[in-house]
């Protein structure tokens, strides 16, 4: 069985080598000639875990100088190669560069540690090796990656000061409140990851443990799974990455369906060092896909804009510019703003008035989409999931629609919602779903999230307020904005016991509302 499984992890490796490959030569066509050698090497990790990687150096380099230096973990599941296309480029520009599979994945040793200490002095080991194999200046080194890759550049820039630059995709900078947000399991993503972990890896046994008691809504594991996640958090030492000086650049997807955006933003606002945070339409690692392979990609291009700068010393404007940079997901290109909070200029409330029942267990047909295939769907053709709000079954979804509006409304920032429940059991999980709705009744999805609840009182009310994800989204004059709260997602786990009811109300004294972020009109 064994070696059965290295075999056709083996041949995986070759194909998607060969893939990735093949996209770096038709994407560098012009430069092939000219392009660095790859040369591939064993590093010895964190204990002796050997960790397969492949350097690049720059054209003519001769041990006479030192070039900056920029490490390149790879994403979950991904091998060495990943990176090539974008190595190779910044090789030309004047960097040593080394992209390494991390423990546990493809043929480097050791089992997935999810970001753990053996994955950190991992990284502090690579450092050491390039330094002393390669002409790499010790005092310019960046690091840089996609998903996991991302994870952990963030946080070995908190535990080695050496790293003085790092551009983060795609990723995370709190676990927990990426695949366990509202206290709900993110069942789709963690299906996905521990799926191709599955395929491409090696899981340990405390992350097989952690995912086991994801699926099983294991509560008595609740708070061990929690802190598993908080160490490998860089939002836990947000601290030590502010006082070790790396400048930090975050980018991300609104509609990631593994790590959302809120948790970036919220880390953002945290930290002190340079920094810069740009959002645009996608799902997971899917702004940064077509860099991978070589095409032109602003992602990627403001990667190595960021890395010039703060590696280089280039003058080249990145520093000067709005550090908040988004990109609405159905019209116009970037925007620029100064930090997360003028985001949003104002906010209008819709209000949740009256008294609504809904029944539990069944789906309303109000949901986020598929995980990967919705938000994607969403970025190149502008087309999220969508519901006919008139046909919506209003035994299992409680409804509210604002009046219709008479020009744009700008959504940008992220949408609240408060208001009283009262369940007819102790556990249970709601998803509150924002729709622009058209003249017809037929709404898109703009923002969604779940909330889950547990040992409430049955019968007795009690308040809630929730974060749904947020985003930059236009809803044209003429339409309205709906919110839609059921209790089935597919992308989520359920905790309503069957012949569940929940009633949403609006006291005097305490008024349900949708609390809207709008930007500048």
């Amino acid at each position: 069985m064994g070696q059965g499984r290295t075999a056709l992890r083996t041949s995986a490796a070759a194909a998607v080598s060969a893939a990735l490959l093949a996209g770096t030569v038709v994407g560098v066509a012009p430069a092939a000639q000219a392009a660095p050698a790859v040369r591939f090497v064993d590093i010895a990790g964190d204990g002796g875990t050997v960790l397969k990687a492949n350097v690049l150096t720059p054209q003519g380099a001769d041990g006479k100088r030192a070039y900056p230096l920029i490490v390149l973990p790879t994403s979950w599941g991904l091998p060495q190669v990943e990176y090539l296309a974008q190595a190779q480029r910044l090789a030309d520009a004047g960097y040593v560069v080394l992209t390494y599979n991390v423990r546990g994945f493809w043929q480097s040793g050791g089992r997935i540690e999810v970001a753990g200490p053996p994955d950190i002095a991992d990284a502090s080991r690579v450092i050491d090796w390039a330094l002393a194999h390669t002409p790499a200046d010790p005092e310019h080194i960046g690091m840089a990656g996609v998903s996991y890759g991302a994870g952990i550049s963030l946080l070995t820039a908190a535990h080695d000061k050496r790293v003085k630059a790092v551009a983060a995709l795609s990723g995370w900078a709190d676990l927990i409140d990426s695949i366990y947000s509202g206290r709900t399991q993110h069942l789709q993503a963690a299906a996905v990851l521990d799926g191709a972990a599955t395929l491409t890896g090696r899981e340990s046994p405390e992350l097989r443990q952690i995912f086991d008691n994801l699926y099983s809504s294991n509560l008595t594991k609740e708070q061990e799974m929690i802190d598993w996640g908080r160490k490998r958090s860089a939002t836990t030492y947000v601290d030590q990455l502010n006082k070790n000086g790396a400048a930090v650049m975050l980018a991300n997807a609104w509609g990631d369906t593994v790590f959302p955006v809120n948790q970036y933003a919220s880390f953002y606002e945290k930290l002190t060092v340079p920094k810069r945070l740009q959002l645009r339409p996608g799902d997971h690692a899917t702004p940064e896909l077509t860099g991978l392979f070589g095409l032109p990609n602003d992602v990627w291009t403001d990667t190595r804009r960021w890395f010039d700068h703060y590696l280089r010393g280039a003058d080249n404007g990145v520093e000067r510019e709005q550090p908040v940079r988004l990109k609405s997901r159905n019209a116009g290109g970037y925007e620029g703003y100064p930090d997360w909070k003028s985001v949003t200029a104002t906010r209008k409330k819709i209000a949740l008035a009256g008294s609504t029942t809904i029944r539990a267990n069944v789906d309303s047909g109000a949901d986020g989409g598929i995980v990967f295939l919705s938000s994607i769907l969403d970025q190149v053709a502008q087309l999220p999931p969508v519901a006919s709000l008139p046909l919506l079954p209003r035994r299992w979804a409680a409804v509210w629609q604002s009046e219709r509006y008479g020009s744009a409304q700008r959504v940008r920032g992220t949408t609240t919602l408060h208001t009283t429940l009262t369940p007819t059991a102790e556990s249970g999980t709601l998803v509150a779903h924002l729709y622009d709705v058209g003249p017809l009744g037929f709404g898109k999805l703009v923002t969604h999230a779940p909330y889950t609840w547990h040992g409430r009182t049955p019968g007795a009310p009690f308040a809630v307020n929730l974060e749904l994800f947020s985003t930059a989204y236009d809803v044209p004059a003429g339409h309205r904005l709906a919110l839609v709260v059921d209790t089935v997602d597919p992308l989520y786990a359920e905790h309503n016991p069957s012949g569940a009811q929940l009633t949403f109300s609006s006291p005097a004294d305490d008024p349900s509302y949708v609390s809207v972020p709008l930007g500048e009109q």
